[in-house]
């Protein structure tokens, strides 16, 4: 039998990536972030997400892409990745889709201006390609040792 995965699909700087549902917890409409002092330049700050301090990146800026305006389609994807929820600000959050395994091929250098070390693969489906991201390597371990400072911080503050 040939194994899916589900992916929530999302678009950011007009391509499509797709994120594994699993790791997904909730989207969310685009709300106040307080920024963080001596953040990483990616990092816009932290939300309260009902009572847990959620540290938000903008993907964008992690993947080094023009910066765009938000919208009333901006979203704030939380994941979990690494036993840490993070907040990841998108264009828009657009499906759910399942996709077979031998559908995802392995990434070319770069895709979409994004680098391959961030992605898992790029499905190919009938008529569009996604861009699957690596969570664990858009959010290596330092830095997600480093958000939980700010979550620790903010929490004490609060």
């Amino acid at each position: 039998m040939e194994t899916e995965m589900k992916a929530i699909v999302f678009q950011l700087n007009k391509e499509e990536y797709g994120v594994d549902i699993l790791q997904v917890r909730s989207i969310e409409k685009l709300q106040a972030i307080t920024r963080v002092p001596k953040a990483p330049h990616f990092v816009n700050g932290v939300i309260n997400l009902r009572g847990i301090i959620t540290p938000v990146i903008d993907l964008r800026k992690r993947f080094a892409l023009e910066e765009g305006d938000e919208t009333e389609e901006t979203r704030i994807i939380i994941v979990h990745v690494a036993e840490s929820d993070v907040g990841l600000i998108v264009d828009s959050a657009t499906d759910v889709l399942d996709i077979p395994e031998d559908a995802i091929e392995p990434p070319a250098d770069i895709v979409g201006g994004v680098k391959a070390e961030y992605l898992r693969g790029v499905a190919k489906l009938e008529n569009r390609l996604l861009i699957m991201l690596n969570l664990e390597k858009v959010l290596n371990p330092e830095e997600i040792e480093e958000l939980k400072g700010f979550e620790e911080n903010e929490n004490g503050a609060l």
